[in-house]
C-alpha cells in the first residue's frame, strides 16, 4: 500500500466537496492507492481545553459524527462525508480514518473514562476498559464507520490500550468486513511481533526500526548498515510494516529540524518504498518539500486553522486557475512521482541485499551507501541509495547465487557501474 495522509481542513478550502477528480488523479500519479483522511471523527471545539484555534483531531467529542466545519452544509455533515467515501472508492482508492481507542475528549460521554489522562493530553480522558460495556460501545463505534464505507482504521497509540481489547476488536469486525485493515500506531519495537501475529493487526508503525535507523543516518549519527540490522530483526514481519518519513507527529523532513531540505530525503524515500513489501506512508505535502514553516520546531500545526504554503500551490493548480507549481517544488514533485512510481513494478519481486557482498567493491562506502535488487526470473532493479554528502560512483558486484535465481543478460557479465548524487538514489531495470 502506498497510503498519503492528509489533514481534509488543510486542503483547498477545508471542505469535503474540494475532493473531487483533480485531487483523485493527483494522487494517482504518486502511485497512491489509499487515502488516510486525519481529523474526520468531531473533536472538541470551543472550550477552555483545546488546543490551539482548531482543536486536536485526537480529542473526540462525538464518536459518531464528523466535524461539521468540513461540510458545506453542517446538518448535512454525514451525507456529504459519505459522498467523500464514495467519490474516493469510485476512483479507485481506499479510504484510511483514524480509530482512537486509549482516549476521547474530555467532555466525551460515548465510553465510560477516568478522571485522568496520558502524558500531556490534558484536552483528552482515558478509556476506562474495566467498566461494564466499554468493550461493546467501542465495537458499535468501530462498525459505525465501517458500515459508511471506511476501509480501515489507523488506530492510535494502541500500546496504550490492554491488548485483549484490541485482539478482540479486530477478530469482531473482520468478523463482519474481512478485509478492513487495521494499521497500529507502535513504537516498541518488541511488541511487533505480537501485535501483528496475536493480535491481528495488519500493518504497524516502523517507528523504532526504520524511521529512527533513517534519521540517524541522514544526521550522520548512524551507518547505514543500520538498515541491515533492521530488516535482519524484522525477517518476516516486513511485509506488516508502514515506513514513513514524516506524519502529523513527527518533524518534517524538509524542516530545518530534520533534513532542512527535500532533496536531502530521496535515497531515504527510495529505501521506504522499494526495499521490501512494506507499505509506505506519504504525509501530504511531503512531496512537494513542506518544510512547516508556519509551524513549531518543523511540524505542521494539526490543532490550528493554518495555510500550509506547498498545498495552497497545489491546490491553486487542481483547481483549474491555471497556476503552476514554482520550478522548484515540481522538481521535487518530479523526483517523488518517479521513484514511487516504481513501486507497482516491484511488487511481489523477490529483494537481495546486496551491501555484504559490495564492501570492497570500488567506490562503495558501507557506512554511507546501501544496495539491493529487487527480481523474478524475468527481470530484475538494482536500486542504489547514496545517505553521502557526495557523489557517489561505485561498481556493484551481483553474486552467482543471485544470478543463478534471475536471468537478465546485462547482469550476467562484470559489475554494474552507478553514478548517484549526493543523498539521492539510482534505479537500473534489468530484462531479458
Amino acid at each position: 500500500m502506498v497510503i498519503y495522509q492528509v489533514l481534509p481542513r488543510l486542503w483547498g478550502n477545508g471542505k469535503f466537496s474540494d475532493w473531487q477528480s483533480p485531487s483523485f488523479e493527483y494522487l494517482k500519479s504518486l502511485g497512491v492507492d489509499t487515502v488516510w483522511y486525519t481529523g474526520i471523527m468531531r473533536h472538541s471545539m470551543g472550550e477552555p481545553f483545546v488546543k490551539g484555534n482548531a482543536g486536536s483531531p485526537y480529542s473526540i467529542a462525538d464518536c459518531h459524527d464528523v466535524n461539521p466545519y468540513l461540510a458545506d452544509n453542517p446538518r448535512r455533515r454525514m451525507q456529504e462525508f459519505k459522498a467523500l467515501v464514495s467519490r474516493t472508492h469510485k476512483a479507485g482508492l481506499k479510504v484510511i480514518t483514524d480509530f482512537i481507542p486509549n482516549h476521547v475528549g474530555a467532555l466525551c460521554r460515548d465510553v465510560p473514562t477516568y478522571g485522568w489522562y496520558d502524558y500531556d493530553w490534558e484536552d483528552t480522558r482515558k478509556i476506562d476498559y474495566s467498566a461494564p460495556g466499554t468493550w461493546e460501545a467501542m465495537l458499535e463505534i468501530a462498525l459505525f464507520w465501517a458500515e459508511k464505507g471506511v476501509d480501515g482504521f489507523r488506530c492510535d497509540m494502541v500500546e496504550l490500550v490492554p491488548p485483549e481489547f484490541l485482539k478482540w476488536l479486530i477478530s469482531k469486525v473482520k468478523e463482519r468486513y474481512p478485509h478492513f485493515i487495521f494499521i497500529g500506531e507502535a513504537y516498541e519495537f518488541g511488541n511487533y511481533r505480537r501485535y501483528i501475529r496475536e493480535l491481528g493487526f495488519d500493518l504497524l508503525y516502523d517507528k523504532s526500526g526504520f524511521y529512527d535507523s533513517v534519521r540517524a543516518i541522514l544526521s550522520g549519527r548512524e551507518s547505514a548498515r543500520a538498515l541491515t540490522r533492521n530488516w535482519q530483526r524484522l525477517s518476516d514481519l516486513q511485509p506488516n510494516m508502514l515506513n514513513f518519513l514524516e506524519n502529523h507527529d513527527e518533524q518534517r523532513l524538509a524542516s530545518p529540524w530534520f533534513a532542512s531540505s527535500p532533496e536531502r530525503g530521496y535515497a531515504a524515500l527510495a529505501f521506504a518504498a522499494l526495499y521490501n513489501e512494506a507499505s509506505f506512508l506519504l504525509y501530504a505535502g511531503g512531496e512537494l518539500g513542506e518544510d512547516a514553516a508556519e509551524g513549531a520546531e518543523g511540524r505542521t500545526s494539526i490543532f490550528d486553522f493554518v495555510k500550509v504554503r506547498t498545498l495552497s500551490l497545489l491546490w491553486a493548480k487542481l483547481s483549474g486557475k491555471k497556476a503552476r507549481l514554482p520550478q522548484r517544488e515540481s522538481r521535487i514533485l518530479a523526483r517523488y512521482r518517479d521513484i514511487l512510481g516504481h513501486v507497482a513494478a516491484m511488487h511481489g519481486l523477490q529483494v537481495w541485499d546486496l551491501c555484504y557482498c559490495n564492501e570492497d567493491s570500488p567506490g562503495f562506502n558501507p557506512d554511507r551507501h546501501f544496495a539491493f535488487l529487487r527480481y523474478s526470473a524475468d527481470e530484475a532493479w538494482l536500486v542504489f541509495c547514496n545517505f553521502s554528502h557526495e557523489k557517489a560512483e561505485a561498481e556493484i558486484f551481483i553474486p552467482r547465487e543471485v544470478k543463478q535465481k534471475c536471468h537478465p543478460a546485462a547482469m550476467q557479465d562484470g559489475n554494474v557501474k552507478v553514478t548517484t548524487e549526493a543523498f539521492d538514489a539510482s534505479i537500473i531495470r534489468f530484462r531479458r
